[in-house]
């Protein structure tokens, strides 16, 4: 039996869905199927011009965006895909705190959707620091099919990580 390990926390029938799928080596084609494109998004502004505009979109009372780039460093092993931080330093008298989103860069090559669902998780960071049910109700605000995306992300993962067939 496979292990899925991005896919852990999924129902069984779930995970049997796509073990079915890896073994009649049909995975690839239903992602293509779904998710067929690649964004344009390529530079660090670029991906700082597009996250502001979500958050304008969805989250105008937020916090200040300081900072948002790809980072080299966010990977699988690392267990992150985004990180959103909060730098906080004392200026005179007053507490200044700099907000950063990064992403990794294995989504510089990633379907839009995917950009747009990792972006809309760190987003969502700003409001609630814990993976509540705030935090996904607030996710499903700015993007209704955020669980959808979610599980094919982490199916893509999943893809990623198979042996090559040849």
């Amino acid at each position: 039996m496979i292990k899925l390990k991005y896919l852990q926390g999924y129902p069984e029938h779930l995970q049997n869905q796509i073990r079915s799928l890896i073994k009649e080596q049909r995975l690839g084609a239903y992602l293509a199927k779904r998710y067929g494109g690649q964004h344009s998004i390529q530079s660090d502004k670029a991906l700082y011009g597009y996250v502001n505009t979500l958050k304008q979109e969805n989250l105008r009372t937020a916090p200040q965006i300081n900072k948002v780039l790809f980072d080299n460093r966010l990977d699988l092993t690392h267990r992150a895909l985004g990180l959103h931080t909060a730098i906080s330093r004392v200026q005179g008298g007053k507490l200044k705190a700099k907000k950063e989103i990064r992403i990794a860069s294995l989504f510089k090559d990633a379907a839009p959707e995917f950009l747009e669902m990792i972006v809309v998780h760190e987003l969502a960071h700003l409001k609630e620091s814990d993976h509540n049910k705030t935090f996904y109700n607030l996710c499903c605000y700015m993007l209704p099919d955020y669980h959808q995306r979610e599980f094919d992300l982490r199916v893509h993962l999943t893809l990623r990580e198979l042996p090559d067939p040849s």
